[in-house]
């Protein structure tokens, strides 16, 4: 008995001073080096904020979803870490925000917002009922909404539960998962189309939407896995998290690594055999001259060399291994959406002082806003139905 009352009080989070000081610092430092790349170079300025905006959206997007799987699934090893990923939504405020921020660039960033490109394009002209302003605003809100709504009725209700301990609680959350599921699939596709594709609005590939949201949950599962260990170390999650929750989170790891290998190469390989020229183009921009190093150099850094990091069953369970892996796959995300965004722009890789600053500036406004929510909350929903299962989970 008063083993299980140790454990029901999980330590208060907080960040320490010189922490917080650097998160906000860092956000200052993303505001001046964005204003001073819109006075030295606005495509490249437009250009890294819409990466750090989608890198950051993707992994806020990937906390709600992943709390909602765990509801659907009836997962009960996750209830320890869950709240973790609930935590990502505080995130999505800002992000709100920072879109209609976004907006100010479209003009720098998509072709089809130019009435005399679409006049003179007659391919653009079949699509301008679709690629236009205001429906591409639609979109974006629907998807916020969508998560706002369902998704933080799921937070919600978890949070509630820690004070009344109601079980019916979860059964709700179990209902409300699956709707969100299906609005969240539909719509984060649109906007990845809005967002990454529309930028070559000639070219178009059936599998790009699955693409994008398997870089999402490659790395929002990166994401919660060093939030879990690093709390782990500094003992706020002692007694809640074992090795046999790091092997969870390895495999599934290791699991979208594998998963997003195979749409990768589904999608360069269905478009290589077509050889359709509407759909290779993109491909060829990226295959020949400056950008074919970071092309192959890509296929290493994010799929082999983490494979093989992983493939062990005592490496998903090393705190070391699992900290340096989660950093590694959120490097290769951030590669993979720039290989995604930059020869729109530029003929060859470009890596300065802009990439960094605006980059970090988003990395500091997402701690802040992630630290912040957790040091309200408890850092586990304890008083979930399945907890005993999570405290006693075994491999």
């Amino acid at each position: 008995m008063s083993e299980a009352i140790a454990i029901s009080t999980p330590k208060s989070f907080s960040w320490s001073s010189k922490l917080k000081n650097l998160w906000f610092f860092l956000v200052l430092v993303g505001v001046v080096s964005f204003v001073a790349g819109l006075k030295i170079n606005p495509e490249r300025a437009w250009a890294n904020f819409l990466l750090g905006y989608f890198f950051w959206m993707c992994i806020s997007l990937s906390g709600v979803f992943f709390a909602a799987l765990q509801h659907l699934t009836g997962s009960y090893w996750s209830v320890t870490v869950r709240r973790i990923s609930e935590s990502f939504i505080a995130y999505l405020p800002y992000a709100f925000v920072l879109f209609f921020v976004l907006l100010f660039g479209v003009h720098r960033l998509y072709e089809w917002t130019h009435p005399e490109e679409v006049m003179n394009d007659s391919v653009l002209k079949l699509k301008v009922a679709y690629l236009n302003v205001p429906f591409f605003v639609i979109r974006h809100i629907a998807l916020y909404a969508a998560v706002f709504i369902l998704g933080g009725w799921i937070v919600k209700n978890s949070l509630r539960q820690d004070e009344s301990g109601d079980p019916q609680l979860t059964a709700l959350n179990v209902k409300l998962s699956a709707p969100f599921m299906l609005l969240f699939g539909w719509l984060f596709t649109f906007v990845s189309f809005d967002l990454l594709m529309s930028l070559f609005p000639h070219w178009y590939s059936t599998i790009f939407g699955v693409y994008c949201w398997s870089g999402l949950f490659y790395s929002g599962l990166a994401m919660i896995t060093l939030w879990v260990v690093c709390l782990k170390r500094k003992d706020y999650l002692k007694g809640f998290v074992t090795e046999e929750h790091y092997h969870d989170l390895g495999k599934l790891m290791f699991a979208f690594l594998v998963f997003w290998g195979y749409i990768a190469f589904s999608q360069f390989m269905l478009i290589w055999y077509a050889n359709i020229p509407e759909e290779t183009a993109y491909f060829l921009s990226r295959v020949h001259g400056g950008w074919k190093c970071l092309s192959l150099f890509l296929i290493v850094f994010k799929f082999a060399i983490p494979f093989f990091v992983l493939i062990s069953r005592p490496a998903k369970r090393n705190e070391k291994v699992l900290i340096f892996i989660s950093l590694w796959f959120l490097a290769a995300q951030w590669l993979d959406l720039y290989w995604m965004i930059f020869p729109r722009f530029f003929p060859s890789p470009i890596f300065g002082w802009m990439e960094v600053g605006i980059f970090a500036g988003f990395a500091g406004l997402f701690l802040l806003s992630v630290g912040n929510f957790l040091s309200k909350v408890s850092l586990v929903a304890i008083k979930d139905p399945r907890i005993e299962q999570a405290l006693h989970h075994h491999q």
